[in-house]
């Protein structure tokens, strides 16, 4: 695919990006659902996109950097692209000098997801929903962040262009001024080099719907809490993404098994696709056995009965220590795969 000269640095910020190259936008392309195949699974409109998904998001941090060869992980992507996972989440910032995963060998080199994406993206671009995230809030060093992805990517358009890990209040009132990352996301959107926007919260969910008030956004990304306090985080993410017709995403559906013994993988992710409200989970894979175990999970889901919901938050009470919620914390770096 040929690229564009996405970004032309000048003297100021607000520098404008021209385009060339192969356009996914183009009016061929108006159906944006005939680019992917589900494979028979399980699908989802998700928000106001017009697109379909599968329920289960392919998941290409920190557990997909440390996987040790380039060639098992290339084939895991051919894998999960083959049977049905086209929606692909990742961020800028993911590789694997993040925490090691149990069992995993401590790399003696560095591991960036979007370059081991770019390696199928190059060939398949058209199968795949592409996501990544911006880490930076400068919106100079985010437009070189945006422009480096597409780079590593090996294309010159995102379907999913999403702000990383907002985490405060502060943090909000910084990244909607005028002239900042909101403005930077919007005109990557207008311009085309996104077909939408979106962001990921790992923390207090009134911050993430803080930041629904301030833009035009077309998805949110936040971590599940598994056990009901007074008010839980899906519910609040799930009413602020419908009362604005946004896609919702829930992560960390997982995560757990890490701290709470007897519990199963498999009970986690049907768990977390039992919920009323978002459209789809991601989850983090790192080998094709664990896309064969997902893509029977979707082939075969029932939602799990409010009995054997309710037996799951007893047994998932310990994990809401606050020592076991690390992104919670405010130097949180989103990818970490154990606390």
């Amino acid at each position: 695919m040929k690229r564009r000269d996405f970004l032309k640095t000048t003297a100021g910020a607000g520098a404008g990006l021209a385009l060339v190259g192969t356009n996914l936008f183009a009016p061929g392309c108006a159906d944006i659902n005939s680019r992917f195949d589900a494979k028979g699974l399980p699908t989802v409109m998700f928000g106001n996109t017009g697109v379909r998904i599968p329920r289960i998001v392919l998941g290409l941090g920190s557990r997909f950097c440390h996987i040790v060869s380039d060639r098992e992980a290339n084939e895991m992507l051919h894998f999960a692209l083959d049977n049905g996972f086209y929606y692909w989440d990742t961020a800028h910032t993911y590789d694997n000098t993040i925490a090691l995963p149990p069992g995993r060998e401590q790399p003696t080199r560095l591991v960036i997801s979007e370059v081991r994406l770019g390696e199928v993206v190059k060939t398949r671009r058209k199968e795949i929903f592409l996501s990544t995230k911006v880490a930076a809030r400068n919106p100079d060093e985010a437009k070189q962040q945006i422009e480096l992805s597409l780079k590593r990517l090996q294309t010159d358009r995102l379907d999913m262009l999403k702000i990383h890990s907002v985490t405060t209040l502060e943090d909000v009132n910084n990244i909607s001024k005028k002239g900042k990352l909101l403005d930077v996301l919007m005109q990557m959107k207008a311009e085309k080099v996104t077909r939408f926007i979106g962001f990921s919260c790992h923390s207090d969910p009134k911050v993430a719907r803080e930041l629904t008030k301030r833009g035009d956004f077309d998805s949110m990304l936040i971590a599940m809490n598994h056990y009901p306090p007074i008010a839980t985080r899906q519910e609040i993410a799930a009413k602020t993404a419908k009362d604005k017709q946004m896609g919702l995403l829930m992560m960390k559906a997982v995560r757990p098994r890490e701290t709470v013994e007897g519990l199963q993988t498999t009970d986690l992710i049907k768990y977390a696709l039992s919920l009323e409200g978002p459209h789809a989970i991601a989850v983090g894979m790192d080998s094709i056995d664990v896309v064969k175990s997902n893509i029977e999970i979707l082939r075969n889901f029932q939602p799990m009965s409010p009995e054997r919901m309710s037996e799951l938050t007893v047994q998932l009470a310990p994990f809401y220590r606050h020592e076991n919620l690390p992104w919670m914390q405010q130097d949180y770096q989103d990818g970490n795969w154990i606390s």
